[in-house]
């Protein structure tokens, strides 16, 4: 239970940075897994890669771990900052993982299969969003 089109959106986010981040010879795979009353969504690349100290940031809204790529080579800085807070307002929760530069990055989205506690509207997330 969730809205379709804000989950459609984060998971949307999480590939296309999985594109953007992968060379054309690497990999993208999505896996998805019920276990008990909640449902994980990875999205796993063998691409670039996250160090770790930029790890604990990725989720912060406009924060970028290349300092030289622009909005143009390398997006606003939102997208996980969006996908958080969409994951949020449903109840669940998103993490990161990454070996490190060159070693591809797995994020994945850990959400309850009943869907949020409380009910939520776009507008809500959207004002979220824009806040966090």
């Amino acid at each position: 239970m969730g809205d379709e089109d804000l989950l459609r959106q984060a998971l949307w986010n999480l590939i296309a940075n999985a594109i953007r981040h992968t060379p054309p010879n690497g990999q993208i795979v999505l896996k998805v897994q019920a276990v008990d009353a909640v449902v994980d969504i990875q999205v796993r690349d063998t691409g670039e890669g996250i160090a770790g100290e930029h790890l604990p940031h990725v989720f912060e809204r406009f924060y970028r771990a290349d300092p030289s790529r622009t909005r143009d080579s390398g997006g606003t800085g939102l997208g996980l900052a969006i996908v958080q807070q969409i994951v949020r307002a449903h109840g669940g929760e998103i993490t990161a993982h990454s070996d490190g530069p060159g070693q591809g990055a797995t994020f994945t989205l850990h959400l309850p299969i009943g869907g949020p506690e409380r009910s939520t509207s776009h507008q809500q997330v959207g004002l979220n969003a824009r806040r966090a």
